[in-house]
């Protein structure tokens, strides 16, 4: 099973970004999938999560800014993030609940 993250880069404050994590290997559609984010120092903070059926959540400081979603016909799920902050600097990844397995990390750079 793989997990590849994408779609990292630099923006500026109240800028956008789109998150892609494709997973092979393996099933998806019978999966849950999150993202999860780490700066230096700091561990390792769930954002969001999607259940099989599609329903979210996602952790407070993110709510009404980003929105993930799946397709599971396409094995991917993205996180699309809006009105970026400095505070959102860091790597993201992505997760299968399934096995616990993690994506390498794509970093995100938001300039104030």
């Amino acid at each position: 099973v793989q997990l590849q993250a994408s779609g990292g880069g630099l923006v500026q404050t109240g800028g956008s970004l789109r998150l892609s994590c494709v997973v092979s290997g393996s099933t998806f559609s019978s999966d849950v999938m999150s993202w999860h984010r780490q700066t230096p120092g700091k561990q390792r903070e769930l954002v969001a999560v999607i259940a099989v059926g599609g329903s979210t959540h996602y952790v407070d400081s993110v709510k009404g800014r980003f929105t993930i979603s799946r397709d599971n016909a396409k094995n991917t799920v993205w996180l699309q993030m809006n009105s970026l902050e400095p505070e959102d600097t860091a790597v993201y990844y992505c997760n299968r609940a399934r096995g616990n397995y993690w994506g390498k990390g794509t970093l995100v750079t938001v300039s104030s």
